[in-house]
């Protein structure tokens, strides 16, 4: 009982943060942005029960940065100030994605989508799962891969021959994440973007976007290029498979109407406001995410609409998001160990002579591009990699620069890392599904993949450079 009034003390948390955070975006002053900060550090110290050890190291190196600002900075308070925002930025970010998540679970046409592309026959599997790898994750984040690598391997297993069912399940589930990561360096509703955006002066999504979907198309089209050329050899032949019921418009049609929707509402309102993405984000996900709860109510006939959409919020606030502690805490403690780490090493940094500026700007960028995938490989997540290097390194207006180009760089190391790192959602989950250690999934399933996309989007973050 006491776990349970704790759990919803931390719901009703992180409901204030994100209420109080998406205000202040909105332009409700630096007070809702101070109480955001405030009501995130009390839902972390409340989720902190439960997490393992990794998650308590995060919380306790936390607390011992917090130490070190306050007995070297001269300006302790407002380099805390700025982590503590940086983690009620990612709380409530990621308390809005969650509700999305939450109402799209529960939606039959979606999930007959996912079934639908989990039963394409051999010719037109990989594509058609990396498309659903990308939509689905625009909406779904990781939930994209927990819900399409459970159909792909439900799918799987009617194949009887054991040596077609290891190669079938490791191809869609690669497909399956390398079409998510794709949608990384673009997605207005990933961290990469909301992360980037806010760390680097002067950018913005819009500015962005179009040179990171470049990148997206790179990350995407090299996936494919590489299935198709190095098929698996069969020691038999090659089973035929029947084609699954249903048409492409019809079953796509839900999952492409709420994507619209989301694209239309989220830019219009960033259009006509001038409010930065991200607070867009913040108001429209969790408004669309009920509005979808209300709607499937209405269609399946269920009485008390507003009764159940209400109950379901709760649910959310309360069981689901507390039950997420563990995502919550490494998220929130990577953006504010590196803000405040950031903060400390800028002294050293400075005392040492180092001038990044006096380096050229596209060897700066394609070596940040390199580290976020490099030191995930040591356990590193890139909202923590990201946010301590990128203060650290000259603004692009000193550099001489487009912010977009910068922005290029960090979101495309982010899906390298998202391909590669063992310690990534995204490697963890499809070795989870195909049996294979973290480590084997990430290096030997997409090693090749991972050096063909580093080599042509370093080509591509040094044209991004010298063009934008």
């Amino acid at each position: 009982m006491q776990h349970r009034r704790l759990d919803r003390a931390a719901g009703v948390a992180l409901a204030a943060t994100l209420i109080l955070r998406a205000a202040f975006e909105w332009g409700a002053g630096p007070v809702a942005g101070h109480a955001a900060s405030l009501s995130a550090v009390v839902a972390l110290a409340l989720l902190a029960r439960g997490v393992d050890r990794t998650r308590q190291a995060f919380l306790l190196i936390g607390l011992v940065l917090v130490a070190a600002a306050f007995a070297t900075l001269p300006d302790a308070g407002a380099a805390v100030t700025r982590a503590a925002g940086s983690a009620a930025f990612i709380v409530a970010f990621f308390t809005a994605l969650s509700s999305l998540r939450g109402a799209a679970v529960t939606s039959a046409p979606i999930a007959e989508c996912g079934r639908f592309l989990a039963d394409q026959p051999p010719g037109r599997r990989y594509l058609a799962l990396t498309l659903g790898g990308g939509l689905f994750g625009i909406i779904l984040l990781y939930g994209a891969i927990s819900l399409l690598g459970s159909l792909a391997v439900e799918s799987a297993r009617s194949e009887a021959n054991a040596e077609i069912r290891g190669h079938r399940i490791r191809r869609m589930l690669v497909a399956i994440q390398r079409g998510f990561i794709a949608t990384i360096p673009w997605s207005p509703l990933t961290f990469a973007i909301a992360i980037s955006t806010t760390l680097v002066p002067g950018a913005s999504w819009g500015g962005a976007v179009l040179p990171c979907l470049v990148s997206g198309l790179i990350l995407a089209g090299t996936g494919w290029a590489l299935d198709t050329i190095f098929k698996p050899r069969l020691t038999g032949p090659r089973p035929s498979y029947a084609t699954p019921d249903g048409t492409w418009g019809a079953k796509m049609r839900p999952l492409l109407i709420l994507l619209a929707v989301l694209a239309v509402s989220i830019a219009g309102l960033h259009l006509l406001t001038g409010i930065r993405v991200v607070g867009v984000v913040m108001v429209v996900v969790p408004v669309l995410s009920f509005l979808w709860i209300a709607e499937q109510d209405v269609l399946d006939h269920r009485p008390g609409v507003i009764r159940d959409v209400a109950g379901r919020a709760w649910r959310f606030a309360s069981v689901e998001m507390p039950a997420m502690r563990s995502e919550i805490v490494l998220l929130a403690m990577a953006g504010f160990i590196g803000s405040l780490g950031a903060s400390l090493a800028a002294p050293f940094v400075a005392s040492a002579g180092i001038d990044a500026s006096a380096l050229p700007p596209a060897l700066l960028l394609v070596g940040l591009f390199w580290v976020i995938p490099v030191t995930g490989q040591l356990g590193m997540n890139p909202i923590l990699a990201a946010s301590l290097l990128v203060p650290l390194l000259p603004a692009p207006a000193v550099m001489g620069i487009d912010p977009a180009a910068a922005i290029v760089a960090i979101t495309s190391g982010w899906a390298l890392s998202g391909a590669t790192s063992p310690f990534t959602a995204s490697v963890m989950l499809i070795g989870n599904f195909g049996g294979a250690r973290p480590t084997h999934a990430g290096l030997a399933w997409n090693g090749m993949y991972a050096a063909c996309c580093g080599l042509l989007l370093t080509g591509w973050i040094l044209v991004a450079a010298s063009i934008l």
